[in-house]
């Protein structure tokens, strides 16, 4: 990975702005495109990662989290919140920045925001798992939650696994609509619809993604057909699901990592000794995928150390070269590393 030319003292930093000028210079798809193929290809080096449990803090309001790993080489952190009741206030329900970091001397290499990033990873994070265990031939997606995540798990959908229908559905219609808007030139056909149950109809994978920091059933087990791909994302902390467990029941379960996603995802909701496959072990080949056109899939993602990591490591690539960027004062850097207090000094003669 090779280091952004720039002063030692200095840091690139990746503003919103610069990181929506990066997004319209590639263009949306390819970059889902290739962020989709650099999450899965550090998928595939899974034992090389520190693993654990991304350290929340939880408020009756929402949460605080920050999720750290290493390959040993290469560090990377994401400070990462979670408020539903934010929208009300005119606040966005996440709000994220991160770091990328050399091991060898522990300098920073990049800061970037990453509200717009993490959603771009999660539609990749998404699309990767859906083109290992969706149906053969899947081309309608439903997505129930149409929040600010919707168009972007849409489009990852349609430039990964090759999706050309997607039908809307949340509680507040404002948000159909917007999505709906957002959607109209991309190709798609989008079907705005009036419930979980009219959205599903036809669908081959279906997408929750819905805000509420509560134990909810967005589908019951009665919704759910055979053959069906599930992608489930808004169940992210403890005391949050969107399923009805006897879904879970019936279904080949796909996690990211099993003791982060025994505390917060869907599968909260079972026993300990409910069957999981860490989605790694059918990259290696360890374990199969979808095993019949009939078997309901579902993947309970609740975003992972590693998939940040990953996007951080792709955008750093990404900005070699460009003006995407903005060096940042970040770091003292003393003619001697020893006289910190010197270097104070002499600024202020």
């Amino acid at each position: 990975m090779p280091p952004v030319a720039s002063p030692l003292a200095y840091v690139p930093f990746v503003s919103v702005e610069n990181m929506m000028r990066l997004v319209h210079h590639f263009g949306l798809e390819e970059m889902l495109v290739e962020m989709t193929d650099a999450i899965e290809a550090d998928y595939r080096r899974w034992h090389l990662f520190e693993k654990s449990p991304r350290l929340a803090s939880h408020s009756r309001e929402g949460v605080i989290e920050l999720m750290p790993t290493s390959d040993g080489e290469i560090y990377s952190f994401k400070y990462v919140n979670g408020h539903p009741s934010n929208t009300a206030k005119g606040f966005q329900t996440v709000a994220a920045f991160g770091m990328l970091a050399g091991v060898e001397t522990g300098y920073p290499l990049m800061l970037t925001e990453m509200t717009l990033l993490t959603a771009l990873r999660t539609a990749a994070t998404s699309a990767m798992a859906a083109r290992h265990l969706a149906p053969a031939g899947a081309r309608t997606m439903a997505m129930i939650g149409n929040g600010a995540q919707a168009e972007f798990q849409a489009l990852a959908m349609k430039a990964v696994v090759g999706i050309t229908e997607v039908r809307l559905y949340d509680i507040d219609m404002s948000a159909t609509r917007k999505a709906a808007r957002n959607l109209g030139e991309s190709g798609l056909r989008v079907i705005a619809c009036s419930s979980a149950e009219e959205a599903i109809e036809g669908a081959d994978i279906i997408t929750t993604c819905t805000a509420d920091k509560a134990y909810a059933t967005i589908l019951t087990d009665n919704m759910v057909g055979a053959g069906i791909h599930i992608n489930a994302i808004g169940g992210d902390c403890p005391g949050k699901t969107e399923l009805h467990k006897d879904i879970l029941g019936r279904a080949r379960t796909f996690v990211e990592f099993e003791p982060q996603t025994r505390i917060e995802g869907e599968i909260q909701q079972m026993g300990p000794d409910y069957p999981v496959i860490e989605f790694w072990r059918v990259l290696s080949g360890e374990e199969a995928g979808r095993t019949d056109k009939d078997q309901i899939t579902l993947f309970d993602s609740v975003g992972f150390a590693t998939e940040d990591f990953s996007a951080l490591r792709y955008i750093y690539e990404k900005i070699q070269g460009t003006s995407f960027f903005q060096n940042i004062d970040m770091l003292a850097d003393p003619d001697d590393p020893r006289d910190l207090f010197g270097m104070l000094t002499r600024a202020a003669a």
